[in-house]
This record gives C-alpha cells, sequence and structure tokens, in this order.
C-alpha cells in the first residue's frame, strides 16, 4: 500500500529533472499524476517512462491559458486535485550591469507569475487538506554572483509559502516549501553557461556542500513525497531544506 494511493497529484516541469522523478515517485506511491511541459517530445518521453497513471499536458506555466488546460484536462479526467507540486521554472546567470528587460520578465513570469496561477487555478478544483508544495531554492537565503534575478523569485516563492499558508487554513489546505541544494539535473546546462563553465561551476559547489557531493532529482522526490503525504500532516508553512547542508554553515 503506498503514502499517496487514490490521490491525484499535478506536477508542473514533470517532463524532466525534479518534476520527472517527483512524478516517478509519486506514481510509485499510488498517485495518478498530471505532468506538464512545454516541450511535446520531451513531455511525450516522460510519460513513457512513467509508464502508468500518468498524463502529460503540454503547456507553458506562464501562459494562463495553458494552465486552464491543464487543470480543464484534471476535471474532466479525475475532477479534483489532492497533491500539487508547482515545480515549473529555470534561470540564467546574468550579473547586475548586464541584467536585461527580457532575462527579468522571463525569470519573473515563470518563477513567480507560472507559478501563484498554477496555485491559484488548481484551487477550485482542491481537496479541502490537500497539501501544496512549492520548488524554492537555497539560493534565495544564500548569495550566489550573477543569479540575483533568479534568487529573488526564489525568495518570493519562500514568502508564498508562508502567507498562503493563512490563506488556505481554513480549507486545511498544508503549504510547504523544498529548497533544493545543487542537484544534477539537465537544468544544469540551461544556465546559459557553456561546458567549461559548468564544470567549474560544479566543482565550487561540491566543494561547498559539507556531504562533499551533488544531490540526485530521486532525493528531492522523496522530501516531495514526504510532504505530500500524511507522515506530515502536522507540518506547514515550512522550507525543507535538501542541500546536503549547503545553506545550513
Amino acid at each position: 500500500m503506498g503514502k499517496l494511493d487514490g490521490k491525484v497529484a499535478v506536477v508542473t516541469g514533470g517532463n524532466s529533472g525534479i518534476g520527472l522523478a517527483t512524478a516517478q515517485r509519486l506514481v510509485a506511491e499510488g498517485a495518478y499524476v498530471f505532468i506538464t511541459g512545454r516541450r511535446e517530445a520531451e513531455l511525450d518521453a516522460a510519460v513513457k517512462q512513467i509508464g502508468k497513471n500518468v498524463t502529460g499536458v503540454q503547456g507553458d506555466v506562464a501562459n494562463l491559458a495553458d494552465l486552464d488546460r491543464l487543470y480543464d484536462t484534471v476535471k474532466r479526467k479525475k475532477g479534483r486535485v489532492d497533491v500539487l507540486f508547482a515545480n515549473a521554472g529555470g534561470g540564467e546567470f546574468l550579473p547586475l550591469g548586464a541584467i536585461t528587460e527580457e532575462h527579468f520578465d522571463k525569470t519573473f513570469n515563470s518563477n513567480v507569475k507560472g507559478l501563484l496561477f498554477s496555485v491559484q487555478k488548481a484551487l477550485p478544483l482542491f481537496t479541502d487538506g490537500g497539501s501544496i508544495i512549492l520548488n524554492a531554492s537555497i539560493v534565495s537565503s544564500k548569495g550566489t554572483p550573477a543569479f540575483s534575478v533568479y534568487s529573488a523569485t526564489k525568495a518570493a516563492v519562500r514568502s508564498f509559502a508562508r502567507t498562503w499558508t493563512l490563506d488556505l487554513k481554513e480549507r486545511r489546505i498544508r503549504v510547504n516549501a523544498v529548497s533544493p541544494g545543487p542537484i544534477e539535473t539537465p537544468g544544469l546546462h540551461g544556465l546559459g553557461a557553456n561546458e567549461e563553465q559548468i564544470k567549474q561551476i560544479k566543482s565550487s559547489l561540491v566543494a561547498a556542500v559539507p556531504m562533499g557531493r551533488m544531490g540526485t532529482a530521486d532525493e528531492i522526490a522523496k522530501a516531495v513525497v514526504f510532504l505530500a503525504s500524511d507522515d506530515s500532516s502536522f507540518v506547514t508553512g515550512i522550507e525543507l531544506f535538501v542541500d546536503g547542508g549547503m545553506a545550513q554553515i
């Protein structure tokens, strides 16, 4: 018997990395999962990899019409949402002095606007007593050179977990944030750095992690399953760091 038997979950950005690993874990624990992704081919491959109890809905969380289509699909197929992992987002390195309006808008649209409306548009379908998990990051509390815009978006995500805990308390919907440290995912290669820079970044990150290694997407997925399940029934409003100790010292 799984920890999430019979539950209906939504994972945004579920076509790769942390989102895909989490969708796989949720299905393994008995949930039916809807995943989103912008790239149709990757989304189809993810659905095939998960194998059962999954529906892929192509879309961009920054596009509100795409979110409407996602939740229309959920409503038609399952009629409710018990768990939401608002995971979709991304960022690129750009130092202060070189930041463009396009860079700012792109990052805030996916990481803040997209996350906010992913949650808000789910509420009419949400089961009272359900669980919302927001994907934040340790960069919201640690300075990282040339990463100020992304870091600011993740600080907003952390704030959302606090305020939405209060907004949704009458419905007993728990809202928590998970904050990954350096994780080995394909997203590392979308940061606007070349392969040599990525190698250097990974080396410096590992040196700053007390556990001496990068984390895995599945290690984040296990934390999300904890926050989604009744194992965390008295846990709300928190930021759960899964970072090998990097932000703790």
